[in-house]
């Protein structure tokens, strides 16, 4: 983040679709406590771009047009929720940030990783300070996903294989940053992987070991 000062802890949530991420995110905001978010969203501005990303059929966009659309709506929330909070000196906590668009549309629905870190560098310059995977079986992750009838299931309408490639990617992603990502066993019970997250979180606040 070059054009803002950084004092606080950036801490994102990441996974595949129905993989319990949301509700570590919570309880992690909630325990600690800090400041939570999300993206697509997570600003005025954001939210309503949201709503175009997550919504519709799985044709509605190109993945090209999908960079630009998650490019715009992570800058209007970083200009008006993270970098301040950060700037503030707190503990922000944000359920997908940029390692999703690496995934999404970098890796899964097209080769186009190149140009995610192109815009990422240009547009956003910032990584989160530490990111966790919360990792499952896709299959019960989709039927997950699925069964909470959202009406926000554009990604998981693109089936079991895409979510196959999704989880793929982000365990490359945590082999590629090993200092920043740590993958979570999510086939536990809720409260098993909150307290395993917790623990962790607390030990990098603390500046203990965290591998």
């Amino acid at each position: 983040m070059t054009e803002h000062a950084r004092r606080g802890v950036f801490i994102s949530f990441e996974g595949i679709d129905g993989s319990g991420k949301s509700t570590q995110a919570r309880a992690l905001a909630a325990a600690l406590p800090a400041q939570l978010t999300r993206e697509p969203g997570g600003s005025e501005g954001a939210e309503e771009i949201r709503r175009l990303l997550v919504e519709g059929a799985a044709s509605r966009w190109s993945a090209e047009t999908e960079i630009l659309l998650f490019t715009a709506a992570r800058r209007d929330h970083l200009e008006k929720t993270i970098a301040p909070a950060l700037k503030a000196g707190s503990v922000i906590v944000s359920d997908r940030f940029a390692d999703s668009t690496r995934v999404y549309q970098g890796a899964a629905r097209a080769a186009l990783r190149a140009k995610v870190d192109q815009l990422h560098e240009a547009m956003i310059g910032l990584e989160p300070d530490l990111t966790f995977v919360i990792d499952m079986d896709p299959e019960i992750a989709l039927r997950r996903g699925l069964a909470r009838d959202s009406g926000e299931d554009r990604f998981e309408s693109l089936g079991l294989d895409f979510q196959h490639k999704l989880r793929a990617g982000f365990l490359a992603l945590a082999q590629e940053y090993p200092d920043r990502v740590r993958v979570i066993d999510g086939s536990r019970a809720v409260d098993a992987v909150a307290a395993d997250v917790q623990e962790q979180a607390r030990r990098f606040l603390s500046g203990g070991s965290h591998v």
